[in-house]
């Protein structure tokens, strides 16, 4: 006697709800609020605060002003030279500490990383200790020689904030640039060479071209940051050295010149926002041709 056993019935798929348009736009509705608020209001007040000026306080006032053109270029200036000086040291030291291993190199990337969390002013303060004229590097000196002079007094002077925000913020080349090497397949660099290339050879052909995108995000980042700094030529105590920020300060809470601030300010944002901008269409540009080199 043959017992035939019925198959089972496999259960029906379950039905896939199909996402609710409202859900995403209701995720959306928090980020969204927040650039508004903190964002967008902002920039949109200090505009229509810019339009309430009157005689020197208007646009074509603040603009026309021999002041705030000269703070204009004296800000394009600093940065300038600030983010070429970050880029050229922080490239060497982040060579250095990516391909030439020595002893303390870890602890040197730690204090890399450390400085990249402090505020720009310490260091500021840290140079008017050791290399202001009463700082300790110029009381050894007038004490060694006799002389009642101090060797070097540039701090008030724009050099001082130029190798102030270059020592502030070259760490953000270097970090990026480190991320960088650290990518870089080491099969590539034995090749070279292994072909006979000659160590600056390896790093003008191959290392540095593949680092490309990273000294361009390091740049861009130290130009913006650079651009809009307060702290340091405030703290360098510079008085002859007026940059837009510092602009902004006097005439907005020295001078309670709300309307001629807003005007700088504006100005300030559209400028920024224009680097930005570049950067980005550049660094696409690059990106999109790199792609298209290694498709080749």
């Amino acid at each position: 006697m043959t017992t035939v056993l019925d198959r089972p019935v496999a259960p029906p798929p379950a039905t896939r709800k199909e996402p609710s348009k409202w859900g995403g736009a209701l995720w959306t509705l928090p980020p969204l609020i927040a650039v508004l608020v903190f964002a967008v209001y902002p920039v949109a007040k200090v505009l229509a605060v810019s339009l309430d000026g009157e005689g020197s306080s208007t646009w074509s006032g603040v603009l026309g002003s021999d002041l705030f053109r000269s703070a204009l270029w004296r800000t394009a200036e600093i940065a300038v030279l600030s983010t070429l000086g970050c880029l050229v040291l922080g490239t060497f030291i982040a060579i250095v500490l990516a391909f030439v291993p020595f002893p303390g190199s870890r602890f040197v990337g730690r204090v890399i990383d450390t400085i990249l969390a402090l505020p720009s002013f310490l260091i500021t303060l840290a140079f008017t200790f050791l290399y202001g004229t009463a700082g300790a590097f110029n009381a050894l000196y007038m004490n060694i020689s006799g002389q009642d002079k101090p060797l070097l007094d540039f701090l008030n002077t724009p050099t001082g904030v130029i190798v102030a925000e270059i020592t502030f913020f070259t760490p953000f080349v270097v970090r990026p640039l480190l991320a960088s090497f650290a990518q870089l397949p080491r099969e590539q660099l034995d090749v070279a060479a292994s072909l006979g290339a000659s160590p600056w050879t390896v790093l003008r052909t191959v290392v540095l071209p593949e680092a490309w995108p990273a000294l361009m995000a390091g740049g861009s980042l130290v130009l913006l940051l650079t651009l809009n700094e307060f702290g340091i030529v405030l703290f360098t105590g510079a008085k002859d050295v007026i940059t837009l920020p510092v602009l902004i300060y006097t005439r907005g809470i020295v001078t309670f010149d709300l309307p001629g601030a807003a005007v700088i300010a504006t100005v300030q944002v559209a400028l920024s926002l224009t680097l930005y901008g570049l950067y980005r269409l550049i660094f696409a540009r690059v990106m999109a041709g790199r792609t298209g080199t290694k498709e080749a």
